[in-house]
């Protein structure tokens, strides 16, 4: 699915989103669901050859793959995060929506730890 599929079908989301909410608010919030679960599981295949291009790279700089591993759970815990709290938003769980996010950046943090501890283990030893 290219960009001008994946705009096609928001759009086409959307005008039914628009024209559904006044007499079906339910079937406008499914919509919105759907389209959302469709572009990001056609989507995330894309992401493969990221995947190969990151582990070259890492291969090249000598990188651990500790590190690669974390960093992709990261950004794997964002992207869920803000999908999860974009549809809690459309759905009009603010108050919702915020604590999703919280709580992946919470867990952010803690996939993060080894590698704060690894910099500050590394620049401790520098400096003696």
């Amino acid at each position: 699915m290219d960009i001008a599929h994946i705009v096609m079908l928001g759009l086409i989301a959307a005008l039914l989103s628009i024209i559904l909410k006044e007499q079906k608010p339910e079937l406008s919030m499914i919509i919105a669901l759907v389209t959302g679960i469709i572009i990001f599981i056609f989507t995330v295949d894309k992401l493969l050859p990221v995947l190969d291009i990151l582990k070259n790279i890492s291969e090249k700089a000598h990188v651990d793959k500790l590190y690669l591993g974390i960093t992709l759970k990261i950004v794997g815990i964002a992207y869920i995060t803000e999908f999860a709290a974009q549809i809690l938003k459309d759905a009009e769980e603010n108050s919702i929506a915020s604590r999703v996010e919280f709580g992946g950046k919470v867990l952010i943090l803690l996939q993060a730890l080894p590698i704060l501890t690894a910099l500050v283990d590394t620049v401790l030893n520098i400096m003696r």
